[in-house]
């Protein structure tokens, strides 16, 4: 198992700044964000032009670093409820799966989606109608898809679990398309889950890992219960009773995951992913909570070798 990182929290740099960065502190693996270049909203980073890929220049450059691209990360809503964009969700998804076959990445990571205003029944018929394509298009191109176990509650009204992959429930069934899991134990603490034991029996359908920790904000939750805000949801990510933290800063038994990795014989990347607010607001912060995230999971990764099951 080898510890990398998601580049997205370092949008401000470009691409080979951050092959470059992540070769000289050891990273020996990036997982790549490929939104699209030209989406006028600019919400999410897009360090990978998928669309006009210099495959040739971009892998003498990990070569140089000595990195490899764990995964292309494009996670979008392939259930939208308004056609046009979900059909331009779905474009952008076969666009990342070429540049995975042409880069040599195994895998592009997404999620499944949801149409919020339809049933959970209803939308696993729909993701049913349109995955096996997608899965078909990356099996021929020696892909495969990796999706996160992601809440996305910000993409419901009322901040309900709005990505058909939130919970092991809907695991066996999202299996059945023929993905696999991107496993990111820090979704499951909000919906009250132990990250350890959900992980267990899945391991062996884990292709990549996440690394995401969540604090506890204390008093909050005795106000809203698990489902967070009710009424004020000017911020629609405000979970109101936690929030992201870097490894080790919050509640996940980091020691507990990664022996279950290794103990179950994962062999993939463990991606850190930084959404942590209070190391934030500049390139070097973010640079040093990925640093001090990798302590913490190198330590756990140390002590899983070395101590018998």
């Amino acid at each position: 198992m080898q510890i990398g990182f998601l580049t997205a929290a370092l949008r401000d740099l470009s691409l080979p700044e951050i092959v470059r960065w992540a070769g000289e502190t050891g990273f020996p693996a990036i997982e790549v964000a490929a939104w699209p270049i030209d989406d006028p909203r600019r919400l999410n980073p897009a360090h990978l032009d998928v669309r006009h890929l210099d495959a040739p220049r971009l892998t003498e450059q990990l070569g140089e670093a000595g990195v490899t691209i764990s995964s292309i990360a494009y996670y979008e809503n392939h259930l939208h409820p308004d056609p046009r964009e979900r059909a331009a969700r779905h474009d952008h998804l076969r666009a990342c799966i070429d540049a995975a076959a042409a880069l040599g990445v195994p895998s592009v990571g997404t999620f499944i989606g949801r149409d919020t205003t339809a049933t959970v029944a209803a939308g696993l018929r729909q993701a049913e109608e349109i995955f096996p394509a997608f899965v078909e298009t990356a099996r021929s191109a020696g892909v495969e898809i990796v999706i996160e176990n992601c809440l996305m509650s910000g993409w419901h009204p009322d901040g309900y679990p709005a990505n058909l992959a939130y919970s092991p429930e809907l695991w066996d069934w999202m299996f059945e398309l023929g993905v696999w899991l991107n496993y990111d134990p820090s979704h499951l603490v909000g919906i009250g889950i132990d990250p350890v034991a959900a992980l267990r029996p899945y391991v062996g359908r884990t292709r990549h890992a996440q690394a995401k920790d969540v604090e506890i904000l204390p008093g909050r939750i005795e106000r809203t219960g698990f489902g967070g805000n009710a009424v004020d949801r000017s911020d629609q990510w405000d979970h109101a009773w936690w929030r992201y933290r870097l490894p080790g800063l919050g509640v996940v038994d980091w020691a507990g995951v990664v022996r279950t990795l290794v103990d179950e014989g994962f062999s993939g990347v463990l991606s850190i992913e930084h959404e942590d607010p209070v190391h934030g607001g500049s390139v070097d912060a973010v640079q040093k909570g990925i640093l001090l995230a990798r302590e913490t999971l190198r330590t756990a990764l140390t002590s899983a070798k070395s101590s018998p099951a």
